[in-house]
């Protein structure tokens, strides 16, 4: 008979190998039940195989921190490929739920604009999930605060995030069956590859959408702080539309470099949405919007498209505003039209001479229309 502290390590050895192959059991049938091929099917990790490739959770291999967890980078022995392990708390049941929730959405959606999931651990109490490492980090880190030996984003690297990440959503509400609502969006969540193409992370909060005739589901609000649809933060009713009134927020921090909220701002400027009321109002101000850092280099018309597209995803009444698919149209065409630096005219060199030739009447009036259209 063995003694009650040994009969309790083995109860509890017991229990959380019983968690471990239920989380893994829930993990593998779900994903069959939705008709995920064997070939994107996440691979299971054990804490110890982690352990390694972050050379045990070192504090240099740190790489982001909130209140989910920590995040490390790390290399699998395997393979040699980089990869970023985040490390969820040990809060319990909610814990549980989040990780579940997370890896069954990328196990099944895959997508160029959402983070590929190569596997997770579930190894006793520990909740592990292992993602494609992503060299330039997250929108955040550049766009708010960059440090000194990071140039700041320019007009066009912004335009191109935010079509990336607005293709990536019109995935999840129109190709993804049943449709899915993000329930997360903010700068932080916004990964980057090494040519700052931009990937959504972080799926713990994201619901199945409504189907049929529905036009939403009812669930406890959850969220980061200004990026909740005033509709869905009043009554709890989550929408396809909520994800749009979060998108219309981060364009706006996009084009503005500010945070949604920053407590180091004079009050009137804490809150971005109410600070920028103002010049949203009125076109004359729209300038006024504009991030300092970008220093005037952006076209102009873009620009005052892109503050358009803001104003019907910020939209009071989900109805009003758009579909992702739509804003996707939208913003393709203000990247149409890059910003173009204008030339040095000390480094142009004069062409060299040639003879006179008067162009005829048939390219003058061609070149006129050419210009009329832009």
């Amino acid at each position: 008979m063995g003694c009650f502290p040994c009969l309790h390590h083995r109860r509890k050895r017991e229990s959380n190998s019983r968690i471990e192959d239920r989380d893994s059991s829930v993990i593998g049938n779900k994903a069959s039940s939705l008709g995920e091929k064997k070939s994107n099917s996440a691979h299971s990790f054990t804490f110890r195989h982690l352990a390694i490739a972050t050379q045990n959770f070192k504090e240099a291999n740190l790489i982001g921190e909130g209140g989910f967890g920590k995040v490390y980078k790390g290399l699998l022995d395997s393979t040699s490929q980089k990869v970023a392990i985040k490390q969820l708390k040990r809060d319990g049941l909610q814990g549980n739920k989040e990780f579940l929730v997370e890896v069954l959405m990328l196990v099944v959606l895959r997508h160029p604009n959402l983070v590929s999931l190569i596997g997770y651990c579930a190894d006793g109490d520990e909740r592990l999930l292992v993602y494609e490492y992503m060299p330039k980090g997250s929108l955040a880190d550049h766009l708010f605060d960059p440090l000194p030996d990071k140039l700041p984003l320019d007009w066009n690297t912004r335009i191109k995030i935010a079509v990336g990440v607005a293709k990536g959503l019109t995935y999840l509400h129109e190709v993804a069956n049943p449709p899915v609502i993000y329930r997360d969006m903010k700068a932080a969540n916004v990964l980057l590859d090494i040519d700052f193409n931009p990937k959504l992370s972080d799926f713990g909060l994201a619901r199945v959408g409504p189907v049929g005739d529905n036009t939403h589901v009812s669930t406890r609000v959850m969220g980061t702080y200004g990026y909740c649809a005033p509709d869905y933060a009043m009554s709890g009713k989550l929408s396809l539309k909520s994800d749009v009134y979060s998108f219309g927020v981060l364009l706006l921090e996009l084009i503005t470099g500010r945070r949604v909220y920053d407590a180091l701002k004079p009050v009137a400027e804490q809150k971005l949405l109410i600070w920028s009321r103002h010049f949203l109002t009125d076109k004359r101000k729209y300038h006024q919007l504009a991030d300092p850092l970008l220093q005037g280099r952006y076209p102009l018309r873009p620009f005052q498209q892109l503050i358009a597209v803001i104003l019907t995803c910020l939209q009071e009444h989900p109805r009003v505003r758009p579909v992702m698919a739509d804003v996707v149209v939208a913003l393709d065409y203000v990247a149409s039209q890059p910003y173009v630096s204008e030339p040095d005219p000390e480094k142009i060199s004069p062409p060299p001479a040639s003879p006179s030739v008067t162009p005829s009447r048939d390219c003058i009036t061609r070149r006129g229309l050419s210009f009329g259209r832009m």
